[in-house]
């Protein structure tokens, strides 16, 4: 895809409240199993300032770590991320208009990064990969749009083998179509995907919180705000929801009433004023991994001080 930039000098002034190493390893949810989610641990670190050398840097299957430097690069298109990657965002720095892509590889760490209004495609689009760590992560657009200027926040489609994805810590404000799993009612390959999306906090969003169909995923410890639909489970996915509180939202979890249903297994969370759940009963009821739920009362302060472009480097 041809990418056109601009790069700006600005600085914007975020909370920082986690210290992070170059080197880390996912040490949470799906993309701990499979032989875990290392990214580019252990390769050369570099820094980039700029769309053009972003997009040459990321390229290959060796292990290589690319950091974006504080301030804004502004252009259009998608940047393609090869095997064996971690890319890093610096505090400050962002992505306006360019889109994060993951396809037909494995093994990839995308933090810290904030991303914002792609015209026409999603912020961070993964097709045909596996052991992808999606981490600390700021995605946004605005709602003065029709349903389709802006594609999705987050669309992890596609999965034609044993996946192992997940979005953690992270924010999806301002969009109409947020987090999409598995393409279309054909696409049976999806089965295989295995999600976690854990420690997020959505804001303000119209629909696809997830919407997820086929394979299994796990939601936890999420902060949903101001949100008309939430989470939708279809085409025999099996979701456990727990650990999670809404505000301010009209549908909690959903699903439909034909051969299209998907199931949950939902359990303490907290829905508010929002419609109770209307789903049918799914089988998936312990995740195949450890994991550290936090109460409800602290899920919310947990969400709005913790999730998004918070992390410093060490």
């Amino acid at each position: 895809m041809l990418l056109t930039q601009t790069f700006a000098s600005l600085f914007i002034l975020v909370s920082v409240v986690t210290a992070a190493g170059h080197s880390d390893v996912c040490n949470i949810g799906y993309c701990t199993l499979n032989g875990g989610t290392s990214g580019g641990s252990g390769g050369s670190t570099t820094t980039v300032t700029s769309l053009a050398a972003l997009t040459a840097a990321v390229t290959g299957t060796a292990k290589k770590v690319y950091r974006a430097l504080s301030g804004a690069i502004t252009g259009t298109g998608r940047v393609d991320l090869g095997a064996n990657t971690s890319l890093l965002g610096l505090p400050g720095s962002s992505l306006s208009g360019v889109g994060i892509g993951v396809h037909n590889t494995s093994n990839v760490i995308i933090r810290n990064l904030k991303v914002s209004k792609v015209v026409g495609g999603d912020g961070v689009q993964v097709q045909w990969s596996s052991n992808v760590w999606i981490d600390h992560v700021d995605v946004s657009s605005d709602r003065d749009h029709g349903l389709d200027y802006y594609d999705g926040a987050i669309d992890l489609t596609h999965q034609t083998q044993c996946c192992c994805h997940q979005s953690t810590h992270s924010t999806y404000s301002q969009h109409m179509k947020c987090v999409l799993i598995g393409a279309d009612d054909s696409n049976t390959e999806d089965k295989l995907a295995t999600i976690t999306l854990a420690n997020n906090y959505y804001n303000n969003i119209q629909t696809r919180s997830p919407m997820a169909r086929f394979g299994t995923f796990h939601i936890y410890n999420t902060y949903f705000n101001d949100l008309d639909d939430s989470i939708s489970t279809y085409m025999g996915a099996q979701m456990l929801v727990e650990n999670n509180v809404w505000e301010n939202s009209v549908n909690t979890v959903k699903t439909s009433k034909t051969d299209t249903r998907g199931y949950a297994v939902v359990r303490n969370n907290d829905y508010g004023s929002a419609k109770q759940p209307n789903m049918t009963a799914g089988t998936f009821t312990t995740a195949p991994y450890s994991t550290t739920l936090l109460s409800l009362t602290s899920i919310k302060s947990s969400a709005q001080s913790n999730a998004g472009q918070k992390l410093t480097w060490s």
